[in-house]
């Protein structure tokens, strides 16, 4: 499969992390790339190394070996500071946990990362996104005083804000009833097509996984077939 204009390409990618009898090997020689726009789901049983594969993508781990290239930056060399910024400036990372600022208003959580990249209407965006995600007369309220599918949009409207290029997702569903759960997967999709951006996402649910352009199974910290479209 070519691909023409790559967004993440990962070569020889592994991770290992400390562990109370020595090294643990997590991620092994992982060979990826994904494209400008795409849709890729990572599915796999539990531990299979589907989150640790994106936690490589978004920065949050440090490649041991290997390579791992973002919008043609490698990340491996890259200092935490300089990882931040570019999460900033480039990504939208959505978790199962949500995620929020307890004592932020939903207006608050969202208009945040704005404020940190330094745009003057943060805020004028925050409440837009909010809307979008059909929050608008909750952006008042704490995240204590809304239900977790209200509290998972508010997390969406806050990596959607920045228009990010790449969205990572991992398991965006599940803390979530299906009726809830549907209604995320539908704004997650939605968030890629107003936006453009490219969707990396961690899913053990089969129905999120058949809506990705390409889908990619983990075993055993390795991919486990070949990827093949969805």
């Amino acid at each position: 499969m070519t691909h023409p204009d790559p967004v993440i390409e990962l070569s020889g990618a592994a991770l290992s992390l400390a562990g109370n009898a020595g090294p643990v090997e997590i991620l092994h020689g992982i060979d990826l790339t994904v494209a400008r726009g795409e849709t890729l789901g990572l599915i796999g049983p539990s531990g299979s190394g589907k989150s640790s594969l994106l936690m490589l993508m978004g920065g949050l781990e440090r490649a041991s070996a290997g390579t791992v290239r973002v919008l043609g930056q490698d990340l491996t060399g890259l200092s935490e500071d300089a990882l931040a910024r570019v999460r900033r400036d480039h990504m939208g990372v959505v978790f199962q946990s949500f995620h929020l600022i307890p004592t932020m208003t939903a207006l608050e959580n969202v208009a945040t990362p704005l404020e940190l990249a330094g745009h003057a209407d943060a805020f004028e965006r925050a409440a837009e996104e909010l809307a979008q995600v059909g929050l608008a007369q909750r952006a008042d309220h704490y995240p204590s005083q809304m239900s977790g599918g209200e509290q998972q949009r508010v997390a969406l409207a806050r990596a959607a804000a920045p228009r990010p290029e790449i969205l990572l997702a991992d398991e965006p569903t599940g803390n979530l009833d299906e009726a809830n759960g549907g209604a995320i997967m539908d704004m997650l999709f939605g968030l890629r097509d107003r936006h453009g951006a490219t969707l990396v996402m961690v899913t053990h649910a089969p129905d999120l996984a058949a809506r990705c352009d390409r889908v990619v199974p983990l075993r055993d910290g390795r991919i486990a077939l070949q990827d093949t479209p969805a």
